[in-house]
Formats: C-alpha cells, structure tokens, sequence
C-alpha cells in the first residue's frame, strides 16, 4: 500500500511524506488563486472551482475565503451546493456532498484525527475517515463535522452544533454532541421560521 492509499484507508500515517506534501502545495497555490479572485470574476471562479474539486456539479459555489487541507481534491459536490464565508474542508481523505446542501458562515468538516496516545502524535501520525452529506440538507452556522460521521438526507443541523455521531434522514439535530430534536413535520410545511407563515409568490 502506497502512502496515498494508506491515507485514504484509516490506517495510520504520517502526513509529511516529501509525496503528500508536494501535492498538497499544489493543490493549496490553487486555492489561494481562487480566494485571490475578485467577485467580478465570476468565469475565472467557476473554473478554478471545478478545477479544484474532485467532482463538483453545476450551479455550485463556494464564498471566499474558503480553506481545505487539499484544496478540495479529495471532495465531491452535487449540483447547486452553497457555502458562505470560511467553510473549511480538512479533506485528508473524502468527503461526499449531495445536491442542493447549503453550509452556513465557519463551518468545519473534518475528516482527519490523531491518535489520544502522546507518544504517536510526537511521531506526527494521523488517520482519516470520511464524511458524507446528504441530499438538501442545511449545516448551520458554525458547526463542525467530524471524522466518519453520516448525515442523512433533508437534515438541518443547528448553528454551533458537533456533529460526532451518524444523524438520519429529514431531522432537525442541535447541540454539541449532536442529537436529534425533531423530525421535520407538518409545522414546517405551514411554518418556515416561528410564526411567520410560508407565502410563495406565484
């Protein structure tokens, strides 16, 4: 197993093999033409986006400043994914995002950790495992997503929230550690925030 594998396979590694370092400053200079970009530079960000991405669909974008251990190399987005400011992806290894998902402002998603005994982390180990999103889900403000987590499709995950365990389809989940509150139900269909009522224009 070649150390890009090993990275890939939750193993054990050490991130600064001369290899994973190179690629990762390629992919990094990249990033920064892209956060480098003006806002009237809409082409120039559609391709430095796709550019970046190991897949991403259409109609997806990204706010600057946005920041990913690999540039986002390791992350596949569906069509019509939103992030505002300052998402940050620590894409070691995959991270999958369905379509029509939106992240709030600060958001972190990572899928690299490091060992609890003090004698691996002095010898600069780590390991990853990936997470994935689902379909038209919302990730508030602010939240953080760690190693190998599942989220569901149709979620919402309250501003500030940890997300250290799987979360199912079509609930809304708050808190750190994260945990279900409610299903998305019959209130919402009527309701979009408090008491003020859903009235779409025609």
């Amino acid at each position: 197993m070649n150390i890009y594998e090993k990275m890939h396979s939750g193993e054990l590694y050490c991130p600064l093999k001369k290899e994973l370092v190179d690629l990762q400053a390629r992919c990094l200079d990249k990033l920064y033409d892209y956060n480098m970009s003006r806002p009237t530079e809409k082409e120039k960000r559609k391709r430095l986006l796709q550019e970046l991405f190991a897949e991403i669909g259409e109609g997806c974008y990204i706010e600057p400043p946005f920041h990913a251990s690999f540039g986002g190399r390791h992350v596949y987005l569906g069509k019509h994914v939103y992030a505002n400011f300052n998402l940050t992806l620590v894409d070691d290894t995959y991270i999958y995002v369905g379509d029509y998902t939106m992240f709030g402002p600060n958001v972190v998603v990572a899928t690299a950790g490091h060992p609890i005994l003090p004698q691996l982390r002095e010898k600069e180990y780590q390991y990853n495992f990936p997470v994935r999103i689902g379909r038209n889900c919302w990730i508030g403000a602010g939240a953080i997503l760690v190693p190998g987590v599942t989220i569901g499709d149709d979620v919402v995950i309250g501003a500030g929230s940890v997300v250290t365990k799987d979360i199912p389809d079509r609930v809304v989940a708050v808190g750190n550690p994260c945990r279900v509150l409610r299903q998305v139900n019959e209130h919402d269909e009527e309701y979009y925030f408090k008491d003020r009522k859903i009235s779409l224009e025609k």
